[in-house]
């Protein structure tokens, strides 16, 4: 296999592949490093194509000497064509990488199936995260198929349905008063006392590696071959980077050729570090306290800030943000003209897609992918009092007069 070792950011230390996410001489993140010299392209092509129906059969890229026990079936989720948006937005070829398809309906299956993989490989019994929500189902969920205790810190004002889908399967629940960056510091304390792989602080460099499946996805579905144009949410800024990551890895070994798409990335106005910092072109992001009705997006502090604003400079591309009265807009748009009822973040990612259009940004002749990352289903509450419900008598004549009274004829 490629894996080679953890490598720091920054400095370019290097760690063996264990459980550790900074380093010890600049404090800089860790991440996989691999040697990718050994694959040839074509073989490597093959293998991938004969692999099994799920991210395993990535498996030369992920972090792994050898390729793991499958657990749930996670990843090869659709690239739906999505005409009808991209006639509304005025826009050539707009594909919908539709990660709600996963086994807990959001991308979050993917960099929890590879943390808890090489968890268990380290000897862990118990893992834990600390979750806007998403991350906290696929977490619980994982865990219960394999075997293993999980602890799952949350931020008290979580969405219900989201708590719901989480406590369903047996975990740990534990609801902190506080932002998710509160929930964050007191996950890395916790960390450095308690004997767990806590997903996003002690085993990160691996739970990261999963994003790269998206970019890994895309490429294979569209025949091997490059988009023009992302446009993703932005958190933490992994899942933008990884992605980006995952179509650099295979331009290097030679499985896809031509350049790296623009990466366009999605904030919410009430909780946008990173497009505040686009914007300013500074290279940092400031810390904000978020508020917004997109709380899986909701951190005020990513981590991987600093790097998703390199890569949408260096891309072409830009960080933009939204209101909330466009994210719901943006639910609405996705899910009338492709069938896709999405989440906040996929509301954010539309709604930035929209804003492109409009400005003019995006070519004609371009081919843009959309990355929905989870299910409408975990956030109701945006899109209540978005549509009107017409009570009806069960009579024909009643259904006439409500017609006529709404001016709905075509119903």
């Amino acid at each position: 296999m490629s894996v080679q070792a953890l490598q720091c950011k920054e400095c370019g230390q290097t760690y063996p592949l264990d459980a550790r996410y900074v380093c010890e001489q600049c404090f800089g993140p860790l991440e996989v490093a691999y040697d990718h010299s050994g694959l040839d392209p074509e073989s490597t092509r093959r293998r991938i194509q004969a692999g099994p129906q799920s991210i395993w059969r990535y498996s030369d890229f992920l972090p792994f000497e050898s390729r793991p026990e499958p657990g749930l079936p996670v990843g090869l989720t659709p690239l739906q064509p999505a005409p009808r948006l991209a006639e509304r937005l005025g826009l050539g070829e707009v594909w919908i990488k539709n990660d709600t398809a996963n086994p807990t309906h959001s991308f979050k299956d993917r960099v929890v199936a590879v943390a808890l993989a090489k968890a268990q490989e380290l000897g862990y019994r118990v893992v834990a995260c600390a979750s806007t929500g998403n991350l906290a189902g696929a977490v619980a969920a994982h865990a219960a198929a394999a075997g293993l205790e999980s602890f799952v810190f949350i931020p008290s004002d979580l969405e219900e349905q989201k708590v719901l889908a989480t406590g369903v399967y047996g975990a740990n629940l534990i609801a902190v008063r506080g932002t998710y960056d509160d929930v964050n510091r007191l996950c890395t304390e916790l960390s450095a006392e308690r004997d767990w792989a806590f997903v996003n602080v002690n085993v990160r460099p691996y739970y990261a590696e999963g994003s790269k499946t998206l970019g890994f996805e895309i490429a294979e579905q569209l025949g091997f071959e490059l988009p023009d144009r992302v446009v993703a949410p932005i958190a933490s800024g992994s899942l933008f980077t990884k992605i980006a990551r995952g179509f650099e890895e295979w331009l290097e070994v030679g499985l896809v050729e031509g350049t790296l798409p623009a990466f366009n990335g999605a904030q919410a106005a009430g909780c946008s570090p990173v497009a505040k910092a686009y914007e300013a072109g500074d290279d940092f992001c400031r810390p904000v306290k978020p508020r917004t009705i997109a709380k899986s997006l909701a951190i005020g502090n990513p981590a991987d800030g600093p790097y998703a604003l390199d890569l949408a400079r260096r891309s072409g591309g830009s960080v933009e943000s939204v209101t909330d009265a466009e994210i719901r807009s943006g639910i609405r748009l996705l899910a009338e003209t492709t069938g896709i009822f999405t989440e906040t973040a996929g509301g954010v990612t539309t709604a930035v897609l929209r804003k492109l259009a409009e400005e003019g940004v995006i070519g004609s002749g371009e081919r843009v992918v959309a990355v929905i990352t989870g299910d409408g289903l975990k956030t109701l509450d945006a899109v209540r009092d978005t549509f009107t419900v017409h009570e009806i008598d069960p009579t024909a004549a009643s259904f006439e007069e409500s017609a006529a009274e709404q001016a709905v004829g075509a119903l």
